[in-house]
């Protein structure tokens, strides 16, 4: 791991003798890291090989970026990061290094899901913890699966459409973007509404079926 280690110390210097460094926070770095994603993301869905290898980089850049600002002012560093991650990520697969005999794809992942339940008890919706920064049909993803998962929608519904592949899909998408901004109407804000009256929706049902407290 000499290059790991190389970058740390790279890492470390231009934290104590570059200005502009030296006055970076986990806010100010947010928009590089949401660009280096992005540019990480294009990388592999075009296979560029090269461009894989450099955008790893970079995005691998901003985590020790960020890791050194915490070693300096919240006390845990780029190793307790990397330590911590593998303990979850042991805890997370028992079928390897516990004695759970899941072994399909299906169960691996229903496992998983029951593991970070156990995680993340302190959750009191199924919404909980979705990122309030992905795009309107990232975040429309997310929360119908979790909605399937927990049966507040039906894991079968699935509406009639005019389209079986993604290649089908995304023209279908673009024209309906186009369509929209033909009409003067904004897509990703449209979306966006329709999501949070689904999101209300669900947390109404929540609360209408969570169990009496003991105190209540």
């Amino acid at each position: 791991m000499a290059g790991l280690e190389e970058l740390v110390s790279v890492m470390r210097r231009l934290r104590a003798e570059c200005a502009w460094d030296r006055e970076q926070t986990h806010r100010s770095l947010v928009p590089y890291l949401l660009e280096e994603s992005a540019e990480l993301v294009d990388a592999i869905e075009a296979d560029d090989v090269e461009g894989l290898r450099e955008e790893l980089g970079d995005v691998l850049y901003q985590v020790v970026f960020h890791a050194d600002i915490a070693a300096a002012e919240e006390g845990f560093d780029l190793d307790d990061v990397a330590a911590a991650t593998a303990e979850k990520m042991r805890r997370r697969h028992p079928h390897v290094f516990g004695d759970s005999t899941a072994a399909t794809p299906e169960e691996i992942e229903q496992q998983w899901r029951e593991v970070k339940a156990q995680e993340k008890s302190s959750r009191t919706s199924i919404l909980d913890g979705i990122p309030t920064g992905l795009s309107a049909l990232a975040r429309a993803d997310k929360v119908l699966g979790r909605a399937q998962h927990a049966g507040v929608v039906a894991a079968d519904a699935v509406p009639p459409a005019p389209f079986e592949t993604e290649d089908e899909l995304g023209p279908l998408l673009l024209a309906l973007v186009l369509a929209a901004r033909g009409r003067g109407l904004d897509a990703e804000r449209a979306l966006r509404t329709t999501l949070r009256g689904l999101e209300a929706e669900i947390r109404a049902g929540e609360t209408d079926t969570r169990p009496a407290h003991p105190d209540d």
